[in-house]
């Protein structure tokens, strides 16, 4: 026990959002979360997604595990997926736009189904499936992530505890310096701590600070960004939504404009965000749905730090 010294950084305590003891494995990352899932259903393969981050195939096939993959087409659908009996299928929320019914509907077709709501973090758990989350995309924090379904703790004694202290300060930093220059320096190397380590226990660092966030107020102001997003966007839009329900709270709006000419125009004006999966333009047949996603998607920033005027503003650029 330690009494007296330095006041440290104290947080609210008891609202951690899935703070339930049984059934929930808390990780380091989401790619580790991926992985653990796969653990857990004993398969001997697992089918991904062409169209995903690829530290999460990176990541399992450092850990020897057989992959297999699959195609989307325009409407997400999974397109080539034949698994096996004792293969696993991991399915992804993308962008969080797709409701609990469309991921419900997908699971039910498989026998062991992953859903990959990384960037769906306040999407229902899909029953009869593992469950994956990634924390770092809706709140400030520099790692971690859940698997939530039946037996989901198992294995986890088997893990190092995580730390993440060393390599937070750029959560700090941004506050006084703002997101370029040391900032995000600071926060490359936390990167780089993430993209070395193997699977281990979420770091105490990140569980407190989760444990103190206001997640209702997250969910409102990104509904409320969502709609006015959607509202300036719509008409312009070439993906469909229409999976997106109520229910939904996106990570960010997925708008695709076909100029080639406009991520760079919107770093240019303040607005930090890339095409996601760039990787894809050099793999994919130029006619697939993952190179026309990987060239022209820009992810419009929804989340709470902001509101309608700064939505506005891109749609001024764009």
């Amino acid at each position: 026990m330690e009494i007296g010294s330095f006041i440290e950084l104290q947080f609210a305590k008891g609202k951690e959002y899935y703070g339930d003891e049984n059934n929930t494995a808390r990780l380091n990352t989401g790619r580790a979360a991926v992985y653990h899932a796969f653990r857990l259903s004993g398969c001997d393969a697992v089918w991904l997604p062409y169209y995903q981050c690829d530290t999460v195939r990176g990541f399992l096939k450092r850990k020897g595990v057989s992959l297999k993959f699959y195609n989307i087409d325009s409407g997400f659908n999974p397109v080539n997926l034949n698994p096996g009996s004792n293969e696993a299928v991991l399915l992804v929320n993308y962008f969080g736009v797709m409701s609990n019914v469309r991921m419900q509907t997908l699971a039910s077709l498989y026998r062991h189904p992953i859903i990959d709501n990384c960037q769906a973090f306040f999407a229902k758990p899909v029953e009869n499936a593992f469950n994956i989350y990634s924390a770092r995309k809706f709140a400030g924090v520099p790692d971690g992530a859940y698997v939530l379904g039946k037996g989901a703790q198992n294995f986890c004694e088997e893990y190092p505890q995580g730390f993440s202290s060393d390599t937070s300060a750029f959560l700090l930093e941004r506050i006084e310096y703002g997101c370029e220059g040391r900032a995000y320096e600071h926060r490359t190397l936390n990167e780089s701590r993430i993209d070395s380590e193997d699977i281990m226990l979420m770091s105490k660092l990140t569980r407190t600070i989760l444990d103190s966030v206001d997640y209702g107020e997250i969910i409102d102001k990104r509904r409320e960004n969502f709609e006015t997003a959607q509202s300036l966007f719509g008409g312009v839009n070439r993906l469909c939504l229409q999976y997106c329900d109520k229910n939904c709270v996106p990570m960010v709006y997925p708008l695709v404009y076909e100029d080639d000419s406009l991520l760079e125009r919107l770093l240019a004006n303040g607005h930090f965000q890339g095409h996601w999966w760039s990787y894809l333009l050099d793999e994919m047949p130029e006619n697939s749905f993952e190179y026309y996603l990987s060239r022209y998607i820009i992810p419009v920033t929804i989340d709470q730090r902001y509101g309608r005027e700064e939505i506005e503003y891109i749609r001024s650029i764009v």
